[in-house]
């Protein structure tokens, strides 16, 4: 591998890593993505995109006093995932870095089991290991895909802006139903810091940096709708409508998100004033716009819940906000049931609501 050289790649992810993430609440501390002297474990595919982010992270380490580990997830899909881990440790022994690897003992099932799998994986060395940081390189490409796809599934605001700069890594591996024993301080985060690169510029880092690159055959399958969306839908999207679809969508994932973190705060505010440990006042919340009624219904949920409530889970709740007296929903996973009681809609245990 040739000499990781200063090039205009790493200047500009320099850059990037210096400048604040914005949507900070006001008078707030700065936030940045990778702090100095942050330990970060950098997720390795063997892919283009996150060995691009490997090279260039590595050369910048110096200048930021990281200390840097790889990580790689063989999920044992397909024999040629072995040679995957193999080459994932050449690299990071090239670089000088740590290396830990996973091995699924059953391969996962499906896009959503391996992906769950993988981050669990990640979520673990970071934990037992100390590192603050999961960095993946994941890139505008990706976003744009992310955007498009959930578009499609008929996702809400906040699934069209699902792949952002950073959030807790615990949120993706267990959502809604993780134990909350680790204070939020100490909780490693997932960061993205190639999201204003493109796919082709990581092709071109990697061409530059002279850095091995494994291709995945299932990244070929057009039998997943992600593979037929990045080989099919965003193509004809460059090709046939705009040269800069992706540039564009990228953009709008990325004034989404200010918008979804400014809403979140607004029904965290109207939620922290409204609740007790078991239920809302739903005199606070009903005259309040239907869109915090249901972010701040959700994040009371969500604290409560053994899993991530779904749109419907959300709007059974936020319906007896107007309901009668007495009125209650069906089971919520877990068994519990929302009652209305007087200015408050509950959440209790069936056996409660029924004495």
């Amino acid at each position: 591998m040739a000499a990781l050289d200063w090039t205009a790649f790493h200047a500009r992810l320099h850059q990037r890593l210096k400048t604040p993430l914005s949507g900070a609440r006001p008078n707030a501390r700065p936030v940045y993505l990778l702090p100095q002297g942050q330990s970060v474990l950098l997720a390795l595919s063997g892919g283009q995109d996150s060995v691009a982010m490997a090279g260039l992270l590595a050369a910048l380490r110096s200048k930021w006093g990281w200390e840097l580990a790889i990580a790689h997830c063989n999920h044992r899909w397909n024999p040629g995932e072995d040679d995957a881990a193999i080459q994932a440790e050449r690299l990071a022994h090239s670089l000088g870095l740590p290396f830990f690897l996973r091995v699924a003992e059953e391969p996962p099932r499906g896009e959503a089991g391996a992906r769950h799998w993988r981050y669990a994986m990640l979520a673990e060395i970071a934990q037992t290991e100390g590192f603050a940081a999961v960095v993946t390189g994941h890139t505008a490409s990706d976003r744009a895909e992310t955007l498009l796809h959930n578009l499609a599934r008929g996702s809400g605001l906040d699934g069209l802006t699902s792949l952002g700069w950073q959030r807790p890594l615990r949120g993706i591996v267990s959502p809604g139903g993780a134990s909350r024993s680790t204070p939020a301080s100490l909780e490693p985060q997932l960061v993205r810091p190639l999201l204003d690169f493109t796919r082709m510029e990581t092709a071109e880092i990697c061409q530059a940096l002279a850095l091995p690159v494994w291709e995945d055959p299932v990244n070929q399958d057009l039998g997943y709708a992600r593979n037929r969306m990045r080989h099919k839908v965003l193509p004809q999207l460059v090709e046939q409508i705009n040269p800069r679809a992706v540039e564009h969508l990228a953009q709008t994932a990325e004034l989404l998100e200010a918008d979804v973190q400014y809403l979140e705060r607004q029904a965290q505010t109207l939620r922290q004033r409204a609740e007790t440990s078991t239920g809302l006042n739903r005199r606070m919340l009903k005259d309040a716009p239907l869109a915090l009624q249901r972010r701040a219904v959700r994040q009371f949920l969500q604290q409560r819940l053994p899993q991530q409530p779904n749109g419907g889970q959300i709007e059974k709740f936020v319906g007896l906000l107007q309901a009668p007296q007495g009125s209650q929903s069906d089971p919520f996973p877990g068994g519990a049931i929302a009652r209305v009681e007087g200015d408050w809609v509950r959440l209790e245990p069936v056996e409660a609501s029924a004495s």
